[in-house]
């Protein structure tokens, strides 16, 4: 199981496993991580792993698609050499990101910038691999650690009266650990089912703007912080981000039994963890 943040954290604490970090297996060696692979020899492998900075990536297009296209390629490859599964997240950002129709597995993609092309790449990878695999794609993501728009909001919130939020992009905020519990259920099942092998949704319900995102985040933490709604274009970014990140869920429903998690009820656990006094 390759990665250290946010749901490979939460994968940590749900199951045994073996998290391998860059020292053990480096996602800008592909090689390196394949062979981390063959010499650990799974039961399955969950790549938890990317390259998030989807600004930065369109300054280091090379790194992020080796990151998130050729490692991931790799890693498939080793998986199907070993016959056990593979699970891989993806990303809404594969996505062109235009209408209100929620995007389903099957429909055409077209990335906005070089961090969505990335992500696209490690897909192809991981089909042309030809192994038992599933590609999760899933948005939004948030939890108690890491970087993420509940913790920025957070500590934004305490410090100032008013903050202007993007209300023209809207999706799913994901948990993490509702996202490895995702994984951990789809592993269980394709190691006696590889038929579910495919490309599937896993987003939280139900689909909110960044700004109302952020009021019910201010609300629920008890900061008096007021949100003014703003268009995309008066935030402008070295990346375009999808208007339209809805995702189609029922597939993975259907197939795997996973319903799509409410994020208030993750974002009240997330908050209550946050907020825990420390000792």
């Amino acid at each position: 199981m390759a990665g250290r943040g946010e749901v490979a954290t939460e994968l940590q604490r749900q199951a045994d496993v073996l998290a391998l970090g860059r020292d053990m297996a480096d996602l800008c060696n592909p090689a390196a991580c394949a062979a981390a692979i063959h010499a650990h020899a799974p039961s399955a492998v969950i790549n938890a792993a990317a390259y998030t900075a989807v600004d930065r990536a369109e300054q280091e297009q090379d790194l992020a698609n080796t990151i998130n296209g050729a490692a991931p390629g790799a890693m498939a490859r080793a998986c199907a050499e070993l016959g056990i599964p593979f699970v891989h997240l993806s990303t809404d950002y594969v996505f062109a990101g235009h209408g209100e129709r929620p995007w389903q597995p099957t429909d055409p993609v077209a990335p906005l910038g070089a961090y969505g092309r990335s992500k696209l790449l490690g897909e192809e990878g991981v089909r042309a691999a030809g192994g038992v695999a599933v590609i999760l794609r899933t948005s939004w993501v948030v939890s108690a650690h890491g970087q993420n728009f509940v913790k920025t909001m957070l500590r934004l919130g305490a410090d100032r009266g008013r903050l202007s939020i993007v209300a023209d992009q809207v999706g799913g905020p994901t948990q993490a650990r509702a996202i490895a519990d995702a994984c951990l259920r789809i592993v269980a099942q394709v190691q006696r089912h590889p038929e579910k092998s495919g490309t599937y949704h896993f987003s939280g319900a139900p689909d909110v703007s960044w700004a109302d995102f952020a009021r019910e985040i201010f609300a629920r933490a008890g900061l008096a912080c007021r949100v003014e709604d703003i268009p995309s274009s008066a935030y402008p970014t070295p990346a375009a981000r999808p208007a339209n990140s809805r995702m189609d869920c029922s597939t993975t429903e259907a197939v795997f039994g996973i319903p799509r998690p409410d994020w208030r009820i993750g974002l009240r656990e997330i908050l209550s963890e946050v907020q825990a006094p420390r000792v």
